[in-house]
């Protein structure tokens, strides 16, 4: 038994499922396209890296910068088997590791400098007690020795010819 069907029901059939496969085409296509490649979260992640880098935290913050490295070469890993979705996620981890890494470089430095500043006054500190130490005039009690307090002359007459000093007294020249 044959069944024959009028032209215009197998031309609507065939209509729908060419409609059909066509939408499942463009639908298939723009998921595809719908991830652009994050050049731009590469370019930062690349730029907080070298600033990482500059800052100086291969000695101050190693392992974060390391951390920030790793994540940027798996992100460059992800653009070229052109997996957009994980290189942006992991170049924003690479650009936020490099951050921290970079912040923790300055500190670094810094406190570096505060140690150097720090040692260098303690040398100064004990410069000057060593160049008072033969002074007649006597350190007060309650000058500490980070302190640089030294009383006034009340004497302003010359000393004595012979080179000898005298003690001055603090009564005000009586």
């Amino acid at each position: 038994m044959v069944h024959i069907l009028p032209s215009n029901a197998l031309s609507r059939g065939r209509r729908l499922i060419g409609l059909a496969s066509l939408a499942l085409a463009i639908a298939t296509l723009a998921g595809c396209a719908s991830v652009p490649p994050p050049d731009g979260a590469m370019n930062q992640a690349l730029a907080q890296l070298q600033a990482a880098r500059d800052a100086g935290a291969a000695d101050y913050a190693p392992v974060d910068l390391d951390y920030a490295q790793s994540k940027f070469r798996q992100a460059q890993a992800a653009m070229a088997s052109r997996k957009y979705e994980d290189a942006a996620l992991l170049a924003d981890e690479s650009r936020a590791d490099s951050e921290l890494a970079r912040a923790k470089a300055r500190l670094g430095a810094v406190r570096a400098q505060n140690a150097a500043k720090s040692k260098e006054n303690a040398s100064m500190r004990v410069e000057m007690i060593d160049n008072h130490a033969n002074d007649t005039v006597p350190i007060p009690n309650n000058v500490q020795e980070s302190e640089t307090v030294l009383p006034e002359p009340i004497d302003n007459t010359p000393p004595p010819a012979g080179g000898e000093t005298q003690p001055l007294n603090d009564q005000g020249g009586q």
